[in-house]
């Protein structure tokens, strides 16, 4: 019985269809020191490892992956790497310009590039990105370019088959964010204009560049210091910082925004209580808590209720010594629900908030805690919500008729490898949408011997079991009010 239990289950196929597409975020600044790092996250972890490349980030990042997690390319505004971190066929000549010719290290603009998956074709990928010139203070943007990559060219290496494509010209702030508009395929892209109250978004879809509107927040901003553009990951909230100079506090701007119309609405201005540029900014997994940072003090905001706790303050730490000092930068909010906080310089440590759904200091931000064991400046990588679905009934959801079903039950559940006998067991699933979930492993006599929450918009888990004997077992998934198991068997 067992043998033939064995053969079934080593041909069941495992599909690949699991959201990992901003499962790595590559480190490291300068292009003459070839020791990098990597890391790689899925819901829960993250894993480290030191590699040697050319491409360096001081300020401009973009990377993706393909759903099932495996990395594809990377970029740093000068040039598009392939997975092996050589030069992608046809993928140098980014951004044509004096801020980029002769600069190996990449643009010093943090998130002036995004990759985002072709809507309605899987072989197919597009990079947005910056063209900026130094003013002699500040960096503004005057045109928005596109390079298209098709990653099946080059024996599945990729090829860049369009190149530095003029969406539109104007006078811009650096900074690049992106939504899934409410069918779940299409993309918006937003950028705002340079010392203005306007804001353009971009309507990306599978026939390319659908629309492009301008609106008017209603706020003008100042010409410097903006921060990153960030969408909560459910999409119905949009931030950024503003700071007019380093000894006046700067503010937060929080925004509704409609995923179907791309409008922004409800306009809040949120001051806060220190002085100092605001640099980062970023949603926590429930989107309910919003942050923003100087480089001394990390402030925690109440969407709803719009208090602000300063949660953090810089402990002065720098290391070898003074001045590779770990102050607070960019923000990062990983696949594992963590958010990370870069510094202003180059240095060997990476800030890690465990808890950012948690209020108050509850949201245990630990200061240099994690070591590079290399050199690594501000840059962090410009990751959408690649998971967000369509909004199910909405009036422009013209793609998920007759799906409601789909999107209020757990699918496509796979465990692999399958049977497990070293090593830790990978699971993919697709939750109800906005739903958590809970995994469970049940043995033949119905005893639970493990447990593990899955937070909301997670697809994928490496999980390291207990030591379990060899056997049967029952792998459960449950979220909103939906159950899926699958056998598992232990050699």
């Amino acid at each position: 019985m067992r043998k033939w239990l064995y053969v079934i289950l080593i041909l069941i196929p495992f599909t690949a269809f699991s959201q990992g597409e901003n499962a790595v975020w590559l480190l490291g600044d300068q292009f003459y020191q070839f020791d990098k790092g990597r890391m790689t996250f899925d819901s829960t972890s993250y894993s480290y490892q030191k590699e040697f490349r050319k491409m360096a980030f001081e300020g401009t990042e973009a990377t993706i992956s393909d759903r099932n997690g495996n990395f594809l390319m990377s970029s740093n505004g000068v040039w598009i790497a392939n997975a092996t971190t050589d030069t992608m066929l046809n993928g140098g000549g980014l951004n044509p310009g004096p801020e980029v010719n002769g600069d190996p290290n990449g643009l010093l603009l943090p998130f002036a590039n995004m990759f985002l998956p072709y809507p309605g074709d899987t072989s197919k990928y597009v990079l947005f990105h910056h063209v900026s010139l130094f003013d002699g203070v500040s960096y503004p943007v005057y045109e928005m370019l596109m390079s298209v990559i098709d990653i099946t060219l080059d024996n599945g290496k990729g090829a860049v088959i369009s190149k530095n494509d003029t969406v539109f010209k104007d006078t811009l702030n650096w900074g690049i964010g992106a939504c899934r508009h409410a069918n779940g395929r299409d993309w918006w892209i937003v950028m705002h204009e340079n010392a203005t109250d306007a804001i353009y978004t971009v309507l990306f879809t599978a026939q390319g560049i659908h629309s492009i509107q301008k609106q008017s927040l209603g706020v003008p901003i100042s010409w410097y210091n903006v921060s990153s553009y960030v969408f909560s990951p459910n999409g119905d909230h949009f931030a950024f910082t503003n700071s007019d100079s380093a000894v006046v506090n700067g503010y937060i701007y929080l925004f509704d925004f409609d995923r179907c119309n791309g409008q922004f609405s409800n306009t809040r201005i949120i001051p806060t209580s220190q002085n100092g540029f605001l640099w980062g900014v970023n949603f926590s997994p429930s989107g309910q808590l919003l942050y923003a940072n100087t480089s001394t003090y990390l402030f925690q905001i109440d969407v709803n209720t719009l208090q602000v706790d300063t949660v953090a303050t810089y402990d002065g730490f720098c290391y070898p010594n003074n001045p590779w000092c770990t102050t607070f930068f960019n923000e990062y909010l990983a696949a594992n629900g963590k958010i990370y906080i870069t510094s202003g310089s180059g240095v060997q440590h990476i800030h890690e908030m465990n808890y950012p759904d948690s209020a108050g200091t509850a949201c245990d931000l630990q200061q240099h805690a994690i070591f590079l064991d290399m050199w690594n400046f501000r840059a962090v990588p410009n990751h959408p919500n690649y998971h967000l679905g369509p909004v199910i009934g909405s009036v422009c959801d013209s793609l998920s008729v007759g799906q409601e079903e789909y999107y209020s039950q757990i699918q496509n559940f796979q465990i692999s490898p399958n049977p497990l006998k070293d090593g830790p067991l990978q699971i993919m699933y697709l939750l109800p949408q906005n739903q958590s979930g809970i995994f469970e492993v049940y043995d033949l006599n119905g005893k639970i011997i493990y447990q593990q929450k899955l937070p909301p918009w997670s697809s994928m888990q490496s999980i390291s079991l207990p030591n379990l004997r060899a056997g049967l077992y029952s792998c459960v998934i449950r979220s909103g009010g939906s159950v899926v198991s699958k056998k598992l068997l232990k050699m």
